[in-house]
């Protein structure tokens, strides 16, 4: 009967949480329709994985957290997929970016590397995911001045690092760095 309950509790939270994760996903697309095809898609995957949510927690965090995640797996897929007509290929004119781009992102990479595993958490979720502070707080399982207290020291380390030049250097190529990072992103998704 227990479960029953639960399992009523829970589909009337998400069918609460509807408006908002529409929002949501507009705001992250920028688009009307897919905004609402990605509060779709997050709805059916937390319906799907409602075992896995404790009752009594954040339902929101939770629910955004699936949407973000869902976001971030379409846009590395979709800028290995585009569709490019040749004709427009043809007439476009090739941009050149500096050689050092991918060598300073691979730097900035190996530097993150290097900070304690709790301030390199905060940072990249913050820097390189886009997370606010409450939403890697609730992550993280711990108070929000403590996120920011932690992404502050990283970047002061990251500074003090790239004053003295002691960036340490790894076997991992250059061109992996963007990669690398959206690696760590999915991992600690993943582990919350």
């Amino acid at each position: 009967m227990a479960q029953t309950d639960d399992r009523r509790a829970f589909e009337a939270q998400l069918i609460a949480l509807i408006p908002h994760l529409r929002a949501f996903g507009r705001t992250l697309t920028g688009d009307f329709a897919r905004g609402d095809d990605l509060a779709q898609d997050a709805l059916a995957k937390a319906w799907a994985a409602q075992d896995s949510f404790q009752m009594g927690t954040n339902m929101k965090a939770w629910t955004f957290m699936i949407l973000r995640n869902l976001f971030y797996s379409d846009m590395r897929r979709a800028w290995r997929s585009s569709h490019l007509d040749p004709e427009t290929a043809e007439r476009t004119l090739v941009a050149v970016t500096g050689d050092t781009d991918r060598l300073e992102l691979d730097e900035l990479r190996r530097a993150i590397s290097m900070l304690v595993p709790d301030q390199r958490e905060a940072l990249i979720l913050i820097g390189a995911a886009g997370m606010s502070y409450e939403e890697v707080a609730e992550i993280m399982c711990c108070p929000v001045g403590t996120v920011k207290s932690r992404v502050s020291r990283a970047r002061d380390q990251l500074a003090l690092l790239y004053a003295e030049g002691s960036i340490a250097a790894d076997a991992q190529a250059p061109d992996r760095a963007m990669a690398a990072i959206f690696e760590q992103i999915d991992c600690y998704l993943a582990a919350a």
